[in-house]
């Protein structure tokens, strides 16, 4: 594989970066570089932009908004993207219900929801892991029961990330509970605004509130927000949990903690020594940075190869993606973790607690914490050791 871009290319890269530079706001890629957490207006005023350039859906087809990019220049714009760093457009609507509706959903829909989603009308959130039902959701009990022209939803999601500021959630349900739990599952999309939908939220380790329980109780849906084919909506989960995987990988992200691990390794003294001139952590970060680029390798080879599966069928590989792009942004989390040492000590935003390097150490520990789920969202890593085992290996 011929791994150099093209001048064309080069060119498109620095026309990117361009654009982020002078369009980003200085104090959102602040907040991203240190670790901070960006407000609802900061993702839907920054996800505006990129539509009003034409850059919010790049990957979609052109007739639905997309910019026709060719693969290698995709994959440049979400490097520059992650590197910046800048906020990613809504993953929920952008990169899983806006392609399932693309691909599978009726004209109306599409023609209905598709720029909503791409200029962030709509904020969307994932209405798939239940009580009991996470890597092993097939086993859901969600129910939608037809009545007249509409579906009748009851049951409950869990850890729905963002649900608090959602104007619609697209749906796993139960709609045949006598078939093979894989074949009696429909995709629904619910407006959140409807009678009977109650959301809790969930405080994580790390002190946030960004997941959420969803409860809902004899919610009334119209029968068109319906997906595609009735009991059909495993697949499509398939095809959009393929879409997530390869997005976890997170290179450009993973490239900037490195950045950010090497500057911060450069002012913490070890002894009488930057922390950077210590060869145990010099030689741990460098073998994280080896494991990164055969990631970027591997998940160019994916890029490359789009398509080749067949329309809905990801390719297996973005499983290898997934696990891999997790354990390093995992890693990558713990070495700035030791960088910090004992800067990251609890901080405390108001009173007592709050030592002298909080500004930029307070952050660390929390997203260390947090990112022990990354090996577990979007199907965990023993699940997708399994799909290699079977559709790679072909054991």
């Amino acid at each position: 594989m011929d791994l150099s871009f093209n001048p064309e290319e080069v060119a498109f890269r620095e026309e990117v970066r361009t654009f982020f530079r002078e369009n980003l706001d200085p104090v959102v890629r602040k907040k991203l570089q240190e670790g901070h957490h960006t407000s609802k207006d900061d993702l839907v005023n920054w996800q505006r932009t990129l539509n009003k350039k034409g850059w919010a859906v790049p990957h979609w087809p052109t007739e639905y908004g997309g910019t026709g990019w060719t693969a290698a220049k995709q994959y440049i714009f979400l490097e520059e993207l992650q590197k910046t760093p800048a906020p990613p457009p809504l993953p929920f609507g952008v990169n899983m219900v806006g392609p399932v509706i693309y691909t599978f959903g009726s004209e109306q829909q599409k023609k209905h929801f598709l720029p909503r989603i791409a200029n962030m009308d709509d904020w969307w959130c994932q209405g798939f892991s239940e009580p009991g039902s996470g890597s092993d959701l097939a086993s859901l009990k969600t129910t939608a029961k037809k009545k007249g022209d509409t579906w009748i939803v009851n049951g409950q999601k869990t850890w729905t990330t963002l649900a608090q500021h959602a104007d619609w959630i697209f749906c796993l349900c139960r709609t045949d509970p006598d078939a093979k739990k894989q074949s009696g599952i429909s995709f629904i999309l619910i407006d959140m605004k409807s009678k009977g939908i109650t959301v809790r939220p969930i405080q994580t380790i790390d002190g946030g509130v960004e997941v959420n329980e969803v409860f809902f109780d004899e919610v009334v849906v119209p029968a068109e927000n319906l997906v595609g084919e009735e009991n059909k909506g495993w697949d499509y989960a398939k095809f959009l949990l393929g879409n997530e995987r390869v997005n976890i990988a997170r290179v450009g992200m993973s490239k900037e903690r490195i950045r950010r691990i090497k500057e911060l390794a450069s002012s913490v003294k070890s002894g009488d020594k930057p922390l950077i001139e210590d060869p145990q952590f010099r030689q741990k970060l460098a073998a994280t940075e080896i494991e990164l680029k055969a990631l970027e390798l591997t998940q160019m080879r994916v890029v490359a190869a789009e398509g080749k599966h067949g329309k809905g069928k990801p390719d297996p590989a973005s499983s290898i993606l997934k696990i891999k792009g997790s354990e390093i942004q995992q890693t990558l989390t713990e070495l700035l973790l030791e960088v910090t040492g004992p800067f990251a000590m609890p901080f405390m935003p108001e009173g007592d607690g709050q030592n002298e390097e909080g500004d930029w150490a307070s952050p660390i520990a929390p997203t260390y914490f947090n990112y022990r789920k990354v090996s577990i969202y979007g199907g965990s890593n023993e699940i997708q050791r399994n799909i290699i085992a079977k559709a790679v290996l072909g054991l």
